[in-house]
């Protein structure tokens, strides 16, 4: 038995594409690109979980990286506030 096949990107979107399309039925599709149908399904699934990925607004993506980075900064700040909280005890302590 010889090594895996490594196919394209593209290779598989193509493959994928022919699958959704629904002109041909599974086996067919797979015997003319040369996969075995089992890996045309999970390549077809693939593509249709990532599609509305693909046609999803660049405003829905900038606002949750945003509130992403905005929660990111409040745990910072809260963290620090409880270390500086901790060193003023600290520094009462000593003196």
């Amino acid at each position: 038995m010889g090594p895996r096949k490594q196919h394209t990107a593209e290779f598989k979107a193509q493959v994928a594409v022919e699958e959704i399309r629904g002109y041909q039925t599974l086996n067919e599709v797979a015997s003319q690109y040369g996969v075995h149908p089992v890996q045309v399904a999970q390549w077809k699934r693939q593509a249709l979980a990532a599609l509305p990925e693909v046609f999803a607004s660049r405003r829905g993506r900038a606002a949750e990286e945003a509130e992403a980075l905005q929660a990111r900064l409040y745990q910072e700040i809260g963290q620090l506030k409880v270390e500086l909280d901790w060193l003023k005890r600290k520094a009462r302590w000593v003196s």
